[in-house]
Formats: structure tokens, sequence, C-alpha cells
């Protein structure tokens, strides 16, 4: 049984590295259509850091002498397409289609974290240990980049969204001073 268990992570290797380099190219594009300066940021730091996940898949499949060889991701090939199909959807860049990256990248960064425990759980059990410590130390930089994409949201584009609504006449209920401070916060 231990055998299979190696190979069930091994398959998760290559997985994962076919998804790590899926997602970055999507973010490449995601990035030149965002327009909140926080959020285009975020995502330049997380293509890097991206970058440098890929380079760990890569070290854990080597440690255990898995080649990536040309297994697809397909649940990631679903993110990707609906992110970017949503995304073409929405033409005219501002808040709402930063919104709209945000909420396709937070999908990618939740299947990731899946991903990875289960990838670190089968390393563990397997006893491998330096396999673990790098797929651990991409879970844990995933889980933050998916704690800023709601920070970044939370503090830049949903004000900014908010604040064009009421900009319309649509929302504004206190006063209009409130949604040039909203910018101003962004």
């Amino acid at each position: 049984m231990k055998w299979e268990v190696r190979e069930l992570l091994t398959e998760e290797l290559k997985d994962a590295y076919s998804a790590e380099k899926q997602a970055l190219r999507c973010m490449q594009r995601a990035l030149r259509k965002a327009s909140a300066e926080a959020l285009r940021q975020g995502i330049q730091t997380h293509i890097e850091q991206t970058q440098v996940q890929i380079e760990r898949v890569e070290q854990a499949m080597e440690k255990m002498n898995v080649r990536p060889g040309r297994k697809v991701c397909e649940a990631m090939r679903g993110l990707v397409e609906e992110a970017q199909h949503e995304i073409e959807k929405h033409d005219e860049r501002g808040p709402i289609l930063d919104l709209i990256i945000v909420a396709g990248m937070q999908r990618i960064e939740h299947y990731e974290i899946a991903a990875y425990g289960t990838d670190v759980a089968l390393a563990e059990a397997l006893g491998e240990k330096e396999v673990a410590d790098l797929l651990s130390q991409t879970l844990e930089e995933e889980k933050q980049t998916d704690l800023k994409l709601t920070e970044v949201t939370q503090k830049a584009i949903m004000p900014e969204a908010l604040a064009d609504d009421e900009e319309e006449g649509g929302g504004d209920q206190g006063g209009g001073s409130r949604s040039g401070a909203r910018r101003k916060a962004a």
C-alpha cells in the first residue's frame, strides 16, 4: 500500500506543477487588466512568488525522482478558463473588473490550498520530510495570498466599487463626502 500512496503523491506533484504553470499565465493576463494599484502590486508579488513555488515543486519532484511529464491539471484548467471568460465579459476597467479578477484568483488560491494541504499530508505520511517542508512553505504562501486578496478587496476595491454606485445617485444615504474619503483610502 505504501507504494500506492507514493504513486499518489507523485501524481499530485505533477498536478501541482501543471496547476502552478497555468495559474502563473492566468495571473500575468489578469495583471494587464487590473486597475487598483494595490491589486496590481499584489498580483505582481504573487507572480514572483509563483515562480519560486514552481521551483519548489520541481525540487520536490527531484527528491522523489519524478519528472513532470505532460500531465495537465484539469481542475486548474477549468478555474483559469472560468476566470478568463469572466474577465473577457467585462471590458471596462475599474473596480467591478477588479472584483471579478479577485474572485477568479481566490477560487484558484482555494484550490491550491486544498491541493497542497493534501500533498503535505501525503509527504508527511511517507516520511518525506524535505518534500513536506517544501510544500508546506507554498501552502502557507497560498493562504497568505488569499488573505491579502480579501484585504485588498475590503480596503481598496470594494469601497471604490460602492462609491461609484453612490456617485451615480443610487446609494448615497448619508451625505456626499464619504465617497471622496473612500477614494483617498484606496
